[in-house]
């Protein structure tokens, strides 16, 4: 069993042996590493499966807490309720998105139930036959695996049949072109590349996810700026990775970059997650943000604040996606339509912090 496993299995021990109670806050990061004597990246994994797994939740510039797993889904009245299927619920940016929609779902009388596929197609599927047996005036759904052609597209086919109408958040199924609030990630990744190339940097590396859209138009967008400057990438820069294989990337792929003779001056990342589990990796090698290496991340999360090196990064708008996302659905549900015109797309725009710096 993997350290953080072991971190992972001690922590729900804790939590059935009722030393954390529901809503109780947990150590701290660092009380963990030196609790468990293990590194600061092996604790932030394990608490991220727990918080993916429902074992624990997170409140930005909080900490992180036991979650109440006695309650999964809020109760709703026929034609009263929406559904919110995202990838996941309790960690990184999601809480911030579903607070938006909550809040002005309530605020018009609506109900919030909530589900989470953890980007798999099955529990997507599951979560999909869960929805298809209520009473819903609509559905707001953030796509699994959104640049993998999708198994359960019949669902959404039968929910168009059963006059329920449904729109997509952060990405979106192409086979059925629904409304959608999107995020411009070709722009952000141009972006987070056009900043590094304006201070000077000319070896860039890219991490970035490909099994969700997002990923891949951020890359697009990474590749399209040093085509504009017309700086050479190297393609042996250009790293990319699923959601299962993150932890490779992190622990194998990008010790052995770092390593080389001609070892990139700055990264760009997928999110701030991956660029704040990537920190840890970079300070083990030896190098110092941004003194050595300026890196950048995307989502101005609450992470991008969350270590001694606040996070250069690319701003994602949350709360504002769920609050239009709510908007947008009512009317949908209110007007008996699953066509809704146009769909919307945020423009992002770049937070400068200390992890960048000139050459």
């Amino acid at each position: 069993m993997k350290k953080y496993e072991q971190v992972k299995e001690k922590i729900k021990q804790d939590i059935l042996d009722d030393k954390y109670v529901p809503n109780q806050k947990i150590p701290s990061e660092s009380e963990l590493t030196i609790q468990f004597e293990v590194s600061r990246h092996t604790v932030r994994k394990a608490i991220n499966d727990l918080v993916n797994d429902g074992w624990l939740y997170t409140e930005q510039g909080s900490g992180t807490y036991c979650a109440d797993r006695s309650v999964s889904n809020y109760s709703a009245g026929a034609d009263r309720a929406i559904a919110l299927i995202t990838t996941y619920i309790s960690n990184y940016i999601f809480p911030s998105i579903i607070n938006g929609v909550e809040s002005y779902l309530s605020s018009k009388g609506y109900t919030l139930l909530l589900y989470s596929t953890n980007n798999d197609f099955e529990k997507e599927r599951q979560c999909l036959e869960n929805v298809m047996d209520r009473d819903l005036a609509g559905l707001i759904v953030e796509p699994t695996k959104s640049s993998h052609p999708n198994p359960n597209l019949k669902y959404y086919l039968d929910l168009e049949m059963k006059g329920i109408p449904y729109l997509m958040i952060n990405a979106a199924y192409n086979e059925l072109n629904p409304y959608s609030l999107l995020v411009d990630d070709e722009l952000g990744g141009f972006l987070q590349a056009e900043h590094l190339i304006q201070n000077g940097h000319t070896n860039i590396a890219g991490f970035f996810k490909s099994d969700d859209m997002q990923g891949v138009k951020r890359m697009k967008g990474f590749i399209r700026a040093h085509r504009e400057y017309k700086i050479p990438l190297n393609s042996d820069m250009l790293l990319t990775y699923t959601t299962a294989g993150r932890e490779k990337v992190l622990e194998e792929e990008l010790p052995e970059i770092l390593a080389r003779s001609e070892r990139p001056s700055a990264i760009c990342f997928y999110n701030d997650e991956v660029a704040l589990a990537a920190l840890d990796v970079i300070r083990e090698t030896g190098l110092s943000v941004p003194d050595d290496l300026s890196i950048v991340g995307f989502d101005d999360s609450y992470l991008a604040v969350a270590s001694e090196v606040k996070l250069t990064t690319i701003k994602h708008p949350q709360f504002d996606m769920g609050v239009r996302a709510a908007k947008a659905i009512i009317q949908l549900a209110e007007h008996k339509s699953n066509a809704a015109d146009p769909s919307f797309v945020f423009e992002p725009a770049l937070i400068i912090r200390q992890s960048t710096a000139k050459i």
